[in-house]
């Protein structure tokens, strides 16, 4: 979006940047910062929003990052690094690969995108590791001729030493102080001046009283000058390897787009800072060239009050009236600061719900403040019409117009002749736009005009104090005459004054002082309508809350009952299994175990009992259905109103109301009655059980099978290993009631079933 530095300027851009600057870490952040523009793209823009959200999520740390761009620019003018300015560059570079990883790992889509744009340094670091000591020395083994040349240096040294040292004692009275020294990088001793006859060798240097001289002996000028070529052999290859590293470092190739990025990153981390301090929301961009922010807010304005903000369609062009210091301005400014603050990638000063949005304008025209130039000879008013040209030629429906204080400075009925031609205009040309006023025709145009709305700053007579509060849809009063009469002007004044301004103009004050009472009228119901809202909402989450512990209690009655259920359910399990081994292993009580696992069983089921009047004479022999043990018998004797019935090996003793005639009487001797398992599951599944506690249950499944009568069983043991399918089959193979046994067929479990068939 283009905008003019004096636009930036008087809706206070300039003091965004400064506290956007303030908030970066570094100079690289800083310069962007202070050059920041509301220039971006569509897609710019949503890429822009998009990081900043994600660094709202969580820290965004630029720690071990320098400014290293001088450094970097001396290297490449020819100047050799000492060994800790490569640190410098080094240790930047091995924080943003760390910023970079950082970022990777934290899951956030937009700023990763922005770190893979940095680049991976690994083999110059490790070089610089290599080469270079924690102190920033070179270190020996950098290289094999440094290698070398210190590893000669260190026992030249103490040969010199050692020499020196046998010296010092042999001329011990000549000697100042017992001591080695170097004086202009030569060993030297410290001889006294009157005794320097004595020590055979070249004076290098004197004390600053002149009563000591330092001599290098001759027969350490050898040893001096092959240490002084080796030291110079030492101090070229360390300058070799300081420009090699500096040259590695300062041309690496993706060395200035990593610094681009760090500078993007400042940049970023500062504009959620800034978000989290002045409360900034996200706006979004929107097609329909609507303008919408819910309680916007001047930001740098302390305890600004709040003001909805909205262009559209429909209402291209608000024209806000009010009384002077009302906020007219600031809502003006307000406007146009969250519009360029949204153009440059950043938060806006607004409420969240609904959401800000704001369309793309191509630029930003503003005409504001005092135009006036005495260099140029243009008078206020003619500033103001330069600017107005400006708009005027330059509007279209990409445009957002900012116009304060419209028609001001000249003769008011041709200001306001002048103004609206430039309103209309503005509407013809489809720019959007905000203009303040005080003129009275503006008003009327307003209210007249399809597509342009007036709004009212709202005044407090009776305080005489600006509420600052703006109310669309009706225009603003001037309030001179009410102000003149609140502070006690005389009454013939001030009826003189109305005479003046005419029926017209009285008439049209009387008529606004209407609105604003009928608007304060509306705004007090709404209130009320509000307060009702409120409870309304706070009695319907009440309720909720009640609704959701009633549930809880549900979920605990329910969960309760579940564990009575269980707990019932293990008791039958048990009572069965030991009917079960009654039944089988004691032959007096199998009948009557029977009966009780019958009964048992058609409990759990939930099977109801449905007798049926049986007749009065049941003869022996006669086939008889016994409901209660799901099988035919046949009727072996009366005994008064009981009858026993043989089920199969059994007899069982039943009430004779209990038993359905099936058939006519046969001879008992002669019986062979069949036992129909009606009631009875064929099928045991022992899967997933360990082989001790299957073959249990198989046995008392078995057990109850045979004397139910029943020909074959199923026993699912499943295929996984075949543990389990080989220690059924075994125990099978030794049980009496079982003839054979075999694989069922495949579409019925094949391997995973054994079919037993029992003895009958």
């Amino acid at each position: 979006m283009k905008a003019s530095p004096a636009a930036l300027s008087k809706l206070d851009f300039d003091r965004v940047r400064q506290a956007l600057a303030e908030r970066t870490a570094l100079r690289l952040g800083t310069e962007r910062a202070l050059a920041l523009l509301p220039n971006l793209g569509r897609v710019e823009l949503e890429t822009a929003w998009q990081r900043l959200a994600e660094a709202l999520q969580g820290p965004l740390s630029l720690g071990g990052v320098e400014d290293i761009r001088e450094l970097v620019q001396l290297v490449m003018d020819g100047r050799i690094l000492e060994g800790p300015e490569l640190f410098s560059i080094a240790y930047t570079m091995d924080a943003a690969g760390t910023i970079k990883r950082a970022i990777l790992a934290s899951e956030r889509p937009a700023l990763s995108a922005l770190a893979r744009l940095m680049s991976s340094f690994d083999g110059v670091l490790r070089l610089v590791r290599e080469q270079l000591d924690h102190d920033g020395s070179v270190r020996d083994d950098a290289t094999p001729k440094l290698r070398d040349i210190r590893r000669r240096l260190a026992p030249l040294r103490g040969r010199i030493r050692e020499r020196l040292g046998e010296l010092l004692a042999r001329y011990a009275e000549a000697v100042q102080d017992p001591i080695i020294t170097l004086r202009r990088d030569r060993y030297v001793i410290p001889i006294k001046t009157s005794h320097q006859g004595r020590v055979p060798g070249i004076v290098i240097d004197t004390s600053d009283s002149g009563a000591t001289v330092f001599i290098e002996p001759q027969s350490i000028v050898p040893l001096n000058n092959e240490l002084a070529l080796l030291e110079f052999e030492e101090r070229d290859e360390v300058r070799r390897i300081l420009i090699a590293i500096g040259q590695r470092l300062a041309f690496e190739p993706g060395l200035a787009p990593t610094l681009e990025v760090l500078a993007e990153l400042d940049l970023i981390a500062a504009s959620a800072r800034l978000a989290r301090d002045w409360r900034l929301v996200q706006p979004s961009l929107n097609d329909q060239g609507e303008v919408r922010l819910a309680a916007a807010r001047h930001p740098l304005i302390k305890d600004c009050v709040p003001n909805t903000l909205r262009l559209a369609a429909e209402r291209r062009l608000l024209i806000i009236t009010g009384p002077n210091a009302g906020g007219k301005t600031v809502a003006l400014k307000t406007l146009g600061l969250a519009v360029l603050m949204a153009h440059s990638g950043l938060f806006v000063a607004a409420a969240s719900e609904p959401p800000p949005t704001v369309p793309f304008f191509d630029s930003l025209l503003t005409d504001i403040g005092d135009e006036q130039s005495i260099e140029a000879s243009l008078s206020t008013y003619a500033g103001h019409l330069k600017n107005l040209r400006a708009i005027v030629e330059q509007a279209d429906e990409s445009v957002l117009v900012l116009i304060d204080e419209l028609g001001s400075g000249t003769d008011p009925t041709e200001g306001a002749a002048l103004s609206q031609a430039v309103l209309e205009q503005l509407l013809a040309s489809g720019a959007r736009g905000l203009v303040t006023t005080h003129l009275a025709p503006i008003k009327v145009f307003a209210a007249q005009t399809p597509r342009v709305e007036n709004a009212a700053m709202q005044f407090d007579v009776a305080e005489l104090r600006p509420r600052f509060e703006l109310v669309v849809g009706q225009p603003g009063r001037s309030y001179a005459l009410a102000i003149a009469e609140r502070l006690g002007l005389p009454d013939a004044l001030l009826a003189r004054a109305r005479e003046i301004l005419g029926p017209e103009g009285v008439g049209l004050e009387a008529l606004l002082e209407a609105l604003e009472r009928e608007q304060e009228k509306l705004l007090a119901e709404r209130s009320e309508l509000q307060a009702a809202h409120r409870q309304t909402l706070e009695e319907a989450e009440l309720l909720r809350a009640q609704i959701a512990m009633l549930r809880q209690r549900e979920q605990e009655v329910l969960a309760a009952a579940a564990e009575k259920a269980d707990e019932l359910l293990q008791e039958t399990l048990l009572r069965a299994k030991a009917l079960k081994r009654t039944a089988t292993s004691d032959q007096q009580q199998r009948g009557k175990a029977l009966a009780e696992l019958q009964a048992l069983r058609r409990t759990v089921r939930g099977a109801p009992d449905q007798p049926q009047q049986a007749p009065e004479e049941l003869l022996p022999g006669t086939e008889v259905l016994v409901p209660e043990y799901g099988a035919k018998g046949l009727v072996v004797e009366r005994r008064g109103q009981e009858v026993v019935v043989r089920l199969g090996l059994i007899k069982v003793t039943v009430p004779r109301r209990s038993v359905t005639v099936l058939g006519a009487s046969k001879a008992v001797a002669s019986a062979s009655a069949v036992v129909l398992p009606t009631r009875f599951d064929n099928e045991l599944n022992v899967r997933g059980e360990r082989a001790e506690a299957a073959i249990e249950q198989i046995r008392d499944f078995i057990r109850e099978a045979h004397a139910l009568k029943v020909e074959s069983v199923r026993i699912l043991h499943g295929k996984g290993t075949g543990a389990l399918r080989d220690a059924v089959r075994q125990y099978l193979k030794g049980e009496r009631l079982v003839t054979r046994f075999e694989d069922a067929v495949p579409f019925e479990g094949g391997h995973g079933v054994t079919v037993a068939y029992l003895r009958l």
